[in-house]
Order: C-alpha cells, then structure tokens, then sequence
C-alpha cells in the first residue's frame, strides 16, 4: 500500500483517535477510592494496550501524512465517476441538497472530495468520497476540487465508511446496506466495525437485515427516513420466515413505484403485504354443483387457490375451470383497468 492510501484511510482513524484522546484529556475521570471487584486487572490492562496501539498508529501516520502524498487537483467533473460502492440511497425530497448546492454556488467548494485513478479507464477518476460535492460541481459547471490518492478497492470501502462514520444524516438502513456491500468485498468484520464505528452486535444485526432483504428490494424501498432498526428487523424476519413472500414485496414496490409514496410509504406498503396479522387464514370449502353433487374441495391462501377434485364429475370441473382461465384473466385486466 502507497504512502497515499495509508494517509486516506487510516489518517482518519488517527484523527478519530486523536479526538478520543483529546475528550479524555479535557475530561479526566477521577481514579475510584478502591479497585472495583468488577473489573478484573486483565481487563483494565487491555484497555491500556489498546489506547497506548491507537496512540502509536495515530503518531505513525501523523509521520506519514507529514512526509507528503496525495495532490489537489482542479478536475472536470465529466472526467470523474463514482464509486463503485456507494453509500447513498435515491432522496425522495431534493430541498436539501438543492440548499447544499447553492452553498457551494455562492461559498465555494470549502473542503475537496477525495479521488482514485480510474483502475479501468485512463484519464478517470472515482470518487472515494465527497460524492454530494461532486454532484454539486457537476449541476453548476464548474471544476471539482480534489485531493487525489492511491488507493485499492477494498481500502477505498473502508474510507467511505470512515468517512460515514461522523455524517448523521445516513440513515439506518444506508449504513446497513453499506456493511453489506464491505461484506461483499471481502472486507473483515473488525474493519467493517472500525468503519462504521459499530460493535459486533450492531453488525450481527445488520446482518439479519441485509441477508434476508435483498440489495434490489433495499433500494426500492430507499432511504426511508423514520423506519428505524426495529422496523428494518421485523421486516426481515418476515420475509426470513416466508421466503415466497419476496415475490409479493417486489410487486408491491413495483406498483408504489408508478405512484408518488416516498420511501418510509414504500416500506410500510411493502411491510403491510407481508405481515402475518394483515393475511388471511387459510379457507377450504367444499365444492357441489346446484345438484348438491360433491365436485372437490377447493382453498385459498394469500398466494395460491388449490382445487382439488372428486371423482370423474371433479376432474370435468376441473378442466372446465382450466379452459375458463383466458377468460377470467381477460374478465380481471378490464375490471382492474376500469
């Protein structure tokens, strides 16, 4: 790894730490009368070993930062791309970043975004992160200022999600599907955590999230503000539980999808399809003919109808029904169309 890659990923680790360190120092804690029983000396002395390891890899790359790598460039914002990974789901108000972009047109660009040489296309480049300021560039005309770095696939995922880490308006279901995409890439779960800046449990359930929602069925539903952590879990183990039910997700979010719902309508109008409470039971009724002749049996579930035949005058039922079937289906589009 190049002097650049270290100073666009870990630096911030640095600067995190640094901070860390900082809170400590103005707020020192006063040292308990007695050890507690508690907290055993094993404990008490990994914390230290761990603090005095973010010490010393902050002083490192301070080092390496220092001794150079990296330029600032002024780039055609044509010439960029983003990131392989992105972070971001589709808004469904553009107020905000319609606010961000006239800052930029009136201020100025204050901080550049943090670029990689395209590893497919020379002259190109791709955003590692800044992906708002880019797009602001972009919509005004104007050049991009950007810090350019050498940095690999996996390494740029984790920038991101350092980067993420101090942005308050991703919401729950952003990062989620972020650490799916670090997961993909092979990132490992102590680096995801780092990134994130979430522990073990958090990634557990994240986990539960995005292994049983799938990335497309994530993506339109969108960013969906107010659905928190125990909606997206819920929703999860609903669909864990029924598989087929994605089926009816997609078709639910394919019709909100010719609407104007916003995200957090989606979710409820895909979470509402599905959940135990909102199917109906079950039901199975006999079949007869207005003779009172026994046909079959017939049940319906919330995804299929099963008939069932009884005797040679239930198989002719059947086929009959079968040979109705255009017809119906004909009867259904002109009354949903009407």
């Amino acid at each position: 790894m190049s002097k650049s890659s270290r100073k666009s990923i870990v630096a911030s680790f640095g600067l995190l730490s640094a901070e860390l360190e900082n809170k400590l120092a103005d707020d020192p804690q006063p040292a308990p009368a007695a050890p507690s029983p508690r907290v055993g000396a094993g404990v008490v002395g990994a914390a230290h070993r761990a603090i005095d390891d973010i010490r010393a890899e902050r002083d490192r790359l301070k080092a390496i930062v220092e001794a150079g790598g990296g330029a600032i460039l002024d780039l055609d914002p044509a010439l960029i791309d983003p990131s392989p990974y992105p972070d971001r789901l589709a808004d469904d108000d553009a107020t905000d970043f319609e606010t961000f972009k006239r800052s930029i047109e009136s201020e100025g660009q204050k901080v550049p975004v943090q670029v990689r040489r395209h590893p497919s296309f020379q002259g190109r480049y791709q955003v590692v992160y800044g992906h708002r300021r880019w797009r602001a560039a972009k919509e005004l005309g104007r050049t991009v200022r950007a810090l350019e770095v050498d940095i690999s696939d996996l390494d740029l995922v984790v920038a991101q999600g350092i980067e993420n880490a101090n942005r308050q308006d991703l919401t729950w279901i952003e990062r989620t599907l972020f650490a799916s995409r670090m997961d993909d890439a092979g990132i490992k779960a102590r680096n995801i955590y780092a990134a994130l800046s979430i522990a073990d449990a958090e990634l557990a359930r994240m986990r539960s999230v995005y292994r049983a929602v799938p990335a497309d069925v994530i993506e339109a539903i969108g960013r969906a503000p107010k659905i928190g952590r125990p909606r997206w879990i819920e929703f999860a183990k609903t669909i864990a539980s029924d598989p087929g039910s994605l089926a009816m997700v997609r078709q639910v979010l394919a019709e909100a999808s010719d609407g104007v719902s916003v995200s957090d309508q989606r979710f409820q109008q895909a979470f509402e399809a599905i959940k135990p409470s909102s199917r109906p039971p079950e039901n199975s009724n006999e079949l007869a003919d207005t003779a009172g002749k026994k046909l079959g049996a017939w049940k319906i579930s919330p995804k299929e109808l099963r008939i069932s035949a009884d005797g040679p005058l239930g198989l002719e039922f059947v086929k009959f029904v079968g040979k109705e079937l255009p017809a119906l289906i004909e009867r259904f589009s002109r009354e949903r169309k009407g």
